[in-house]
């Protein structure tokens, strides 16, 4: 995608704010006022990304003499100090995941890299499900934030500049999908046999009695993405009660997510039919790519969300807090079996 970079003028900043009110919920959500109060005072920290003439994504901040973010970090400017505050980040929707707010960023950090003005580091808030996204761009994960603004927690990341940054080979390389042919995936529900379709024996086990594991590579089940979870003969086929659903779903209407359209809904446990799950132990580095959510409170357990890696759909399983098994719904992921 072509996309140009330019400092945000006033008279788009209505395009930036209907992108901000998009992005986030409106208990977070910037005010028109405060993106004009900080275009007035910070003009050249407040970049745009855009495609042909139209603002597709913005990254605007204010300066601090702090070393970390706090109320009133984020809510003065103090001209001539050496952090740099990250507001916001945003994308229009039709043009998430695209790669463009990492490349967005990437300019960014550049353009403070060459500023005649001697800026000594980059520090922002963010949420934990987003953590791996800045991380991709060189920040460092600094822990929970002071700062209480809605109703999700924080954390706060950081950037020193002046330190190396990836090439632009190593962004290019980030930025590259995981499965480079996404034409190959098929659902778990176009296979008449079900798991016995994409299930084997292990070669190391007795085909009769041994355990089953995954026949084939595991995907993101999304249109478009496909990125590559798990790699065949690594996963076990377990039949267990719906966890996922009945320990969850509580959790996730608390958290602002809900499981997404694309992925089926699971039996309820009260109608005892059992759940089919690719088990992966004892480490989550047996994962290709995986992404996890910030620890939420089951009903009887912490547990964490597992969701792609590259486009965050999910939940398509769940693991215990710090615990070594890894479950994935059979039924929620995609599989690279060609016809």
């Amino acid at each position: 995608m072509d996309l140009t970079f330019r400092n945000v003028p006033p008279e788009h900043l209505d395009e930036a704010i209907k992108i901000e009110e998009q992005g986030f919920p409106p208990d977070e959500a910037a005010t028109l006022e405060s993106f004009r109060l900080r275009q007035n005072l910070a003009g050249d920290l407040f970049l745009g990304a855009y495609h042909d003439t139209r603002l597709v994504a913005y990254v605007c901040s204010t300066l601090s003499s702090d070393v970390s973010l706090t109320h009133a970090s984020m809510s003065t400017h103090v001209p001539g100090a050496s952090s740099v505050c990250i507001h916001s980040i945003c994308v229009a929707p039709a043009f998430r995941r695209h790669a463009v707010g990492l490349r967005l960023l990437r300019e960014y950090i550049t353009r403070l890299q060459a500023a005649p003005h001697a800026y000594a580091r980059v520090v922002l808030i963010t949420h934990e499900h987003l953590r791996s996204f800045y991380e991709k761009a060189g920040f460092e994960f600094l822990g929970p934030s002071a700062v209480v603004h809605g109703s999700r927690p924080w954390f706060e990341m950081r950037l020193v500049l002046g330190s190396p940054v990836p090439s632009p080979a190593v962004y290019d390389a980030l930025q590259r999908p995981s499965n480079n042919n996404p034409r190959q995936i098929r659902s778990f529900s176009s296979f008449p046999g079900g798991v016995a379709d994409v299930s084997s024996s292990s070669p190391s086990s007795d085909p009769k009695s041994g355990p089953l594991i995954n026949k084939f590579d595991l995907l993101c089940p999304r249109e478009g993405c496909s990125s590559l979870i798990l790699k065949s003969g690594v996963a076990k086929v377990i039949e267990a009660p719906n966890v996922l659903e009945t320990q969850l779903d509580p959790v996730l209407m608390n958290h602002h997510a809900t499981r997404d359209p694309l992925l089926p809904a699971l039996p309820p446990s009260a109608s005892g039919i059992p759940v089919q799950w690719w088990l992966v132990s004892p480490s989550a580095m047996d994962f290709e790519n995986i992404g996890f959510s910030r620890p939420v409170d089951g009903e009887k357990m912490k547990l964490k969300l597992l969701v792609c890696a590259e486009c965050n759909l999910g939940p398509l399983g769940w693991c215990k807090e710090g615990g070594t098994e890894f479950w994935l719904v059979c039924s929620r992921v995609g599989y690279r079996a060609l016809d």
